[in-house]
């Protein structure tokens, strides 16, 4: 998967870092930063302590899984073309459900909901470790992924909410984001020393146990929050987009195995536009949208949420392909491909605690296009993989430094996708963002093992995908570039 976000949070303003419960902005305590306490409480340290141990969790989940894909997919006789449905099976739901859930929590109890959805992750987690064969696993998979739908809107929610605005609150999501970042780190390397020593059915054990903790310190700690107001919920803009979303997943899955002349896949392609569209118009009309296609009309909303779904679509997929190259072709242990990663984590770690530096010299825009450019040749430079030794050290390389360009794009996206917005407008905003990630993890990966698996040998086929992943990137970064030039992102 790609590098988690949160790695840069502890560096961007409060409005780019927390996703919003919903599209509807619950207010900030009234309290002003001036009057609000500088220092934590001992049982504030615990609620950010259990809020932040749930975070974890879910970045863990995100990482854990990624270099154990072959020794699963070996164990429960899954194809290799059916191995990313292993990554997609949580993405879809987590992605999909993710501003629905955060608005009912509006509704009736963020509380409520973010302890609902932790029994609901670590009761999948459990089932995940016992799974007895393709079906089981994946359907435990989409059931984490619901779980960490409602986890992550309720859980940024109620951080917000309890932590006034100001320095408590700045501080608490810096502390967040760390966190998120290690567990995103941690988790990688966490993965090949389980898979190798207790094997991968660890991975998904150690999430359950990790559930079972949060979950028995999480009710005496959290007091209830809702919205002031009671917000509608947009159901038929909620199933649309999944149901789009599920469709066309589908479509490019089995096209990968069975090509696209296939009755089935085309249907579900047909059906996928249809239901996107649909949303669209749902959308255009709705009183509480659940994206707000007026405010997607400015244009540092849309080009930096572009750049936003681009950067983590196509990292996710550089790791997916790296996992398969490093094991199933140059013969790396689940163990050894993790420290590879880690490499790749700690490249992140350090990036993410220099970016905002970065971007104080050059500036947000030229630090977004100079991102997407830099991840773009490092990705490119990945085609001269090989079946040598050489491979590992291009991988090694390859995917570190292509990592310091997409932590760049990570925080100067959330910059500019809720720069120029007004206070009541920054719920929405922090809401796209969230958005905007989900939904990159989403259709990278099987977007691009369609090519990956189109050809008779892996080799070529991740080469013609690494090729298709940085000519993306660099179009995008054209497109952001012009779309984001001086006096054009003035104009909405």
């Amino acid at each position: 998967m790609a590098i988690d976000s949160s790695s840069a949070t502890a560096q961007a303003p409060a409005s780019a870092l927390a996703p919003a419960p919903s599209p509807s902005p619950a207010p900030a305590p009234s309290s002003a930063p001036s009057s609000a306490p500088d220092k934590l409480t001992t049982r504030a340290k615990l609620v950010l302590f259990v809020l932040c141990a749930a975070q974890f969790m879910i970045a863990l989940d995100f990482s854990i899984l990624n270099v154990s894909l072959p020794v699963l997919g070996n164990d429960l006789g899954m194809s290799r073309a059916n191995l990313q449905w292993a990554v997609t099976a949580f993405a879809l739901p987590s992605g999909g459900f993710l501003l629905l859930f955060g608005r009912i929590a509006d509704l009736f109890g963020r509380r409520k909901l973010f302890l609902t959805g932790l029994a609901v992750f670590t009761a999948a987690s459990a089932l995940a470790t016992l799974a007895w064969d393709p079906a089981s696993f994946l359907a435990a998979r989409a059931i984490q992924g619901l779980g960490a739908a409602v986890i992550v809107p309720t859980g940024m929610s109620l951080l917000t909410t309890t932590f006034p605005e100001g320095p408590l609150r700045d501080r608490a999501l810096g502390i967040s984001g760390t966190l998120l970042s290690l567990g995103f780190t941690i988790g990688v390397v966490l993965g090949g020393v389980f898979t190798d020593n207790f094997g991968w059915r660890s991975t998904m054990a150690i999430l359950a146990v990790a559930g079972v903790i949060v979950l028995a310190a999480a009710p005496g700690l959290l007091t209830e929050s809702r919205h002031p107001q009671r917000p509608r919920i947009d159901i038929p803009g909620a199933v649309t987009v999944t149901g789009g979303l599920l469709a066309l997943i589908y479509a490019l899955t089995t096209a990968a195995q069975q090509g696209f002349g296939r009755a089935d896949v085309v249907a579900s392609l047909v059906a996928g536009v249809a239901l996107l569209i649909g949303f669209v118009v749902v959308e255009s009309r709705a009183a509480e949208p659940l994206v707000s296609l007026q405010m997607l009309r400015k244009r540092t909303v849309a080009w930096g949420n572009l750049a936003g779904i681009t950067t983590f679509a196509m990292m996710s997929t550089v790791v997916f392909l790296l996992t398969l190259y490093l094991q199933e072709i140059r013969g790396l242990s689940a163990f050894q491909t993790g420290l590879v990663f880690g490499v790749q984590g700690i490249a992140a770690a350090i990036t993410g605690m220099t970016a905002s530096k970065v971007i104080g010299r050059f500036g947000t825009r030229t630090t977004l296009v100079g991102g997407l450019v830099l991840q773009s040749a490092l990705t490119a430079a990945l085609l001269f993989l090989g079946t040598g030794s050489s491979g590992t050290w291009i991988a090694l390389v390859g995917a570190a430094v292509g990592c310091i360009g997409h932590l760049w794009v990570i925080v100067s996206y959330g910059i500019t996708a809720t720069s120029g917005l007004p206070d009541n407008e920054q719920g929405l905003a922090t809401g796209l963002v969230t958005s905007s990630q989900q939904l990159g993890l989403t259709i990278g990966i099987p977007l691009l093992s369609t090519l990956a698996s189109s050809r008779t040998h892996l080799l070529d086929g991740i080469h013609l995908a690494l090729a298709a992943d940085a000519a993306i990137v660099l179009v995008v970064a054209v497109l952001v570039a012009v779309g984001l030039r001086p006096g054009a992102a003035a104009r909405k």
